[in-house]
């Protein structure tokens, strides 16, 4: 399955850090922002490298150098995609930045577009989308399909922490998409909560549980 498991200890121990209900916003901000970071180190590691137009200099000498031939693009999910971007394009500070604004409607569950400004054409070579957690999968569905619409070719699927029913789902359905994850949690109850899971991250993120 197209499922990459960020195991490494810091991003565990700091994953169990973000369950714990009695984190601050300015908590919550900070461990979603270093978790980011370093699972982007594996979403990032087979970017295409190209030489640079010119030579360039050293303090002793002058080199051949390198940079980033692949065009991304940065899909945040407004709204809690937005505490995983400043780690993003920190990192791919050439990356193209298009905000998607989704959220599931509390009683049926499904996914709720209010906000797309995606250009009529595509301009990248893949996307990234930035989601701290995947419940049901239905956000994460509506995305996919919209990215697939406007034409890109490859995208990857950023999440924090998901449900196994959530992010099998989506792979049965999505089998070209990359999913990246933290952990993921067995419980999805009837309501759409994901157990022991990190909460609602959009109202810890933003100080409004």
């Amino acid at each position: 399955m197209p499922i990459t498991i960020c195991e490494h200890p810091i991003i565990q121990q700091k994953i169990s850090e973000l369950r714990n209900t009695n984190n601050t916003a300015r908590t919550v901000r900070e461990l979603v922002d270093s978790i980011t970071r370093l699972m982007l180190y594996k979403v990032t590691s087979d970017l295409t490298l190209q030489p640079t137009a010119t030579p360039q200099t050293s303090p002793v000498g002058t080199y051949t150098g390198l940079e980033l031939s692949t065009k991304v693009a940065l899909i945040p999910i407004l709204r809690s995609g937005l505490a995983m971007l400043p780690a993003a394009s920190d990192l791919l500070h050439e990356a193209e930045i298009r905000h998607l604004g989704l959220f599931r409607e509390e009683s049926t569950l499904q996914p709720v577009e209010y906000y797309n400004k995606l250009p009529r054409t595509c301009s990248v070579d893949e996307c990234v989308v930035l989601d701290p957690m995947v419940a049901t999968g239905g956000t994460a569905e509506a995305a996919i399909e919209i990215l697939k619409h406007w034409g890109v070719q490859r995208i990857k699927f950023v999440a924090i922490c998901v449900s196994r029913k959530g992010v099998e789902m989506l792979v049965r359905k999505y089998p070209d998409v990359e999913f990246f994850v933290g952990v993921i949690d067995e419980v999805l109850d009837a309501r759409g909560f994901v157990s022991p899971g990190i909460g609602d991250c959009g109202d810890r993120l933003n100080n409004t549980a």
